[in-house]
């Protein structure tokens, strides 16, 4: 099997003259003209990460637990402790609630829109590298009928849920169930005269 090659993402700074930030705490109206805060780097977003899992610890909670009390699904409440999600002022209290060793610093850098990046390493952790060897191998499988039920277009990862779950098999195994639960996005027909972006010609 080839070895799976995962792309770094470049950061670079843009120029933004009505750059926006909203406050940590998501109460009050965005700032125009603010400054926005510089995206994490890898080493920042590994200290926070550390942080918001020691505070996960010390609940004594497990991330399914937490995301029952939160109301939230078990992998978003997950993510959030990762770094890959970003937490909604309605759920603020609920979480503190439920992981009371969380300081107003680590909810403040939760409520960031997150640098949703990973490490590459992961992919040589056997668990994760055998959900990417399952998607890829059924990859084909997958799209071809996805496009027989739906049309041509793809499952959105935005609009999207997921969760884990245990049951037990028929041979009294235990079996992990993975529901990916997303909006179906159709490709369109780029119609000249339906591309409301195009410059008009004077």
């Amino acid at each position: 099997m080839q070895a799976f090659r995962a792309h770094t993402v470049q950061h670079t700074r843009i120029s933004r003259p009505q750059a926006v930030r909203c406050a940590a705490s998501g109460k009050g109206p965005a700032v125009p003209g603010a400054a926005l805060p510089a995206p994490p780097t890898a080493h920042s977003k590994a200290g926070h990460v550390s942080q918001l899992l020691a505070a996960k610890e010390a609940s004594g909670k497990t991330f399914s637990q937490l995301a029952a009390e939160v109301g939230l699904t078990n992998v978003y409440t997950t993510q959030l402790f990762y770094g890959q999600q970003q937490l909604q002022p309605n759920t603020v209290s609920a979480l503190r609630k439920a992981v009371p060793a969380l300081s107003e610093a680590d909810v403040a850098g939760m409520m960031r829109a997150p640098m949703r990046s990973y490490d590459p390493t992961i992919l040589q952790e056997p668990a994760i590298y055998r959900l990417h060897e399952a998607i890829t191998h059924g990859g084909e499988a997958i799209k071809a009928l996805i496009n027989e039920e739906f049309g041509d277009g793809i499952m959105s990862a935005i609009g999207f849920y997921a969760t884990v779950d245990k049951m037990t098999g028929n041979e009294g195994e235990a079996r992990v169930v993975i529901t990916f639960n997303g909006k179906f996005l159709p490709y369109v027909e780029q119609k000249a005269a339906e591309n409301v972006a195009q410059v008009k010609q004077q």
